[in-house]
């Protein structure tokens, strides 16, 4: 055999090599991963059910629907789970974990969703600002782009649920830090509302942009009344 057939199979065996690590890191090993998050962040769900707080009193319950004033956590600490979320339109065993900080070797890679911590917190007036991955490391934010207006997103913390409603979705660079702002984009705007952005980078396995959804907040459901209607309504195709 010539040195250059040697050659040629070293090369043929390495490729194949390259394309099983591929297959590995960017399919197999997410589907793997995704199935343990979800897992993972479905039974921290129950466990907070089992140990749910008084419902408080509602603030009015006019109309035959009963509004609840959203309770405000204590900020998290950097890398400390907090709450699960949970997106209908990502399916239904869709569950991801969100945790204080947006590290990758804190946060990102090992938990799922990180919280910027100098936005504001779930249901506070403001920004609530999340991060997290579309590939790789269970991609929780995967499919952002397959948001619809009106699309719940909702997080669940030991004291309940907080609905937001998915409201619009854009591209910026990197460096674009305003839609972390109190009010996105905005450095003089009056905070009225609560917000969430979900932060993840564009295109696929590419960090050139970042695909940012905005959404506001609907209502918040203590633990003790139970799921939100909004976690089993029919989708709109």
């Amino acid at each position: 055999m010539t040195v250059v057939g040697v050659l040629g199979e070293l090369l043929i065996t390495a490729g194949v090599l390259i394309l099983l690590f591929l297959f590995w890191q960017l399919w197999l090993n997410d589907i793997i991963v995704r199935a343990e998050q979800n897992d993972l962040a479905h039974d921290r769900a129950q466990e907070w059910l089992a140990d749910a707080p008084p419902a408080p009193e509602p603030l009015s319950t006019e109309g035959g629907e009963t509004v609840y004033e959203p309770v405000v956590p204590e900020p998290a600490a950097d890398t400390e789970i907090f709450g699960v979320m949970l997106i209908p339109r990502f399916g239904d065993d869709y569950a991801a974990d969100v945790a204080g900080g947006v590290t990758r070797s804190g946060t990102l890679d090992p938990i799922g969703l990180g919280h910027y911590l100098n936005t504001q917190a779930p249901g506070e007036p403001g920004n609530f600002a999340l991060a997290g991955h579309r590939t790789t490391y269970g991609k929780p934010l995967n499919q952002i782009a397959e948001l619809r207006v009106g699309d719940a997103i909702v997080l669940q913390t030991k004291d309940g649920w907080y609905t937001y409603r998915f409201r619009t979705l854009e591209y910026v660079t990197p460096q674009a830090v305003d839609v972390l702002n109190p009010v996105p984009q905005s450095d003089t705007a009056e905070i009225t509302d609560s917000f969430i952005t979900l932060t993840a980078c564009s295109p696929m396995f590419s960090a050139a942009e970042r695909i940012i959804a905005y959404g506001t907040l609907e209502s918040f459901t203590p633990a003790a009344v139970g799921p939100p209607a909004s976690l089993t309504e029919d989708l709109e195709n």
